[in-house]
């Protein structure tokens, strides 16, 4: 008994010792959380605004790259990093002095390792399925090397969120309209950039804030950032997805059904006794015994429930109305769902800055001044007027549509398109017009004051001549 009682003392002071434990363990865990997230002063607040932007866009865009899996969930992990990367080393700007020279480029190399990684990763998959997803992605990351920029690094990002605009609109061109998914995606991307711009606009903006106290950065000072458990991450992503269903019994109706059939055929099986069962007709009741019951109609039956469903028209899904859009969204005009409207005018115009016009019905935009690149998407009956554009006017699943031009255009694209007309003006007689199925193009050239009109071929003959294929049109165009 002696000796239970001292293993039961032994066991109590151990006991209450782990209790101690882990107690200070907790404690110093919460204190860190604490430093961590700046509640007790100890981080900058430049870097809890950086916080903010990671849980916020940035993790939105990885919720959204995780739907659509494959290639673009692998980058978008590879773009977490880049910006815990970024993180740290605002970390270190927040408790150091700005480094010399010299100390600069390795204190840089794990962010400019990570975007490398990023840019790779693009080259590697070229014939993916989602390559404009890792283009957009590929061309605009460069933008996290702001913090080497000055005296005005805002511009710089939103230099880089100009490139991604151009890829994103391909992915918007053949998602639109048929997973939103996509949609979601590129809204995600494109706002970490405009969030990033007013980050910077409020903390950075002649260039990265380095701390006035403190020793100065070199790369030690990095390894003692990273090794303090002062990084933290990006939240984990979201769980599982719930399992399947339930299985129901479905013994109890087999075993109606067998049970029901097995009466039935006890039945037929009674042989001549099956017509011990039925009722016995007199002669009164009997048509043709008693002529006077066939006058009057047959007996009336209450009503019973039908269950055959009655004809009904075929429901047709409701079309969703949506608002008319005219708008400038970074660099890009949106003009979309617009209808009956004759009298569209964008003027404040610059170099980078692109158009989309989307679902647009009888109308006409005109636009001003010098822009990039014009998409005209699933537009029926619509007029578009412009200037000058220093890319490509893209014309896409459209019906019916009129292009002039005032100034000058390098190319013009028609892609599944019925009825095309463009006016071209003396400055753009060099343009270059590629189509593919579609039908009805005529380019109208300025002559004498008028304009007269070439037709496009739209059938083509092709024959060996020996050595290659050679095609021409199949009809005289005059």
């Amino acid at each position: 008994m002696a000796e239970t009682h001292v293993l039961m003392e032994r066991l109590e002071k151990a006991v209450i010792r782990l209790e101690s434990l882990f107690s200070d363990s907790h404690r110093s865990a919460e204190v860190e959380y604490e430093a961590v997230n700046g509640v007790n002063g100890g981080v900058a607040p430049y870097v809890e605004a950086f916080d903010r932007l990671l849980n916020g866009s940035v993790a939105e865009f990885l919720r959204n790259s995780r739907t659509l899996e494959g290639d673009v969930k692998t980058h978008a992990e590879m773009v977490r990093a880049a910006f815990q990367a970024q993180r740290s080393f605002l970390l270190l700007a927040s408790q150091y002095q700005e480094p010399q020279e010299n100390e600069v480029p390795m204190l840089l190399k794990p962010i400019s390792d990570k975007i490398q990684e990023i840019q790779n990763f693009r080259e590697r998959n070229r014939g993916s399925k989602m390559f404009n997803h890792l283009s957009a992605v590929s061309e605009s990351i460069p933008a996290l090397g702001w913090i080497a920029a000055s005296p005005k690094p805002g511009p710089y990002v939103k230099e880089m969120n100009d490139a991604a605009t151009f890829y994103t609109n391909r992915v918007l061109k053949d998602y639109k309209n048929s997973d939103s998914r996509h949609v979601d995606w590129v809204k995600s991307y494109l706002n970490i950039w405009s969030e990033l711009q007013a980050y910077i606009k409020e903390h950075h903006t002649t260039g990265l804030s380095w701390s006035k106290t403190g020793p100065v950065a070199s790369t030690m000072s990095m390894r003692s950032i990273l090794t303090s458990g002062q990084c933290v991450s990006l939240p984990p992503p979201p769980p599982p997805p719930p399992g399947p269903p339930p299985l129901f019994d479905t013994e109890s109706p087999k075993d109606e059904a067998t049970a029901s059939r097995s009466a039935l055929f006890a039945q037929l099986n009674q042989g001549e006794a099956i017509t011990r069962g039925l009722r016995h007709v007199s002669d009164d009741q009997k048509t043709h015994k008693n002529p006077s019951l066939r006058v009057q109609g047959p007996p009336v039956r209450s009503p019973t429930k039908s269950h055959t469903p009655s004809p009904t028209s075929p429901k047709t899904p409701p079309q969703q109305s949506h608002s008319p859009v005219l708008e400038l969204e970074g660099k890009k005009w949106r003009v979309e769902y617009q209808e009956d409207k004759n009298d569209l005018v964008i003027t404040d115009t610059e170099l980078k800055q692109v158009a989309y016009i989307f679902k647009c019905n009888k109308s006409t935009l005109q636009i001003k001044g010098k822009i990039n690149s014009i998409t005209v998407d699933n537009c029926k009956k619509f007029g578009l007027v412009f200037d000058n554009v220093v890319g490509i006017v893209e014309v896409i699943n459209s019906r019916d549509i009129q292009i002039q031009v005032m100034g000058r255009v390098p190319t013009i694209s028609i892609n599944k398109t019925e009825g095309c007309h463009i006016y071209l003006s003396e400055e753009s007689l060099d343009c270059e017009i590629v189509s593919a199925k579609s039908s009805e193009m005529n380019i109208l050239i300025p002559q004498d004051g008028d304009y007269k009109e070439f037709p496009v071929p739209e059938q083509f003959k092709t024959a060996w001549d020996g050595s290659k294929l050679v095609t021409e049109p199949a009809e005289i165009m005059c």
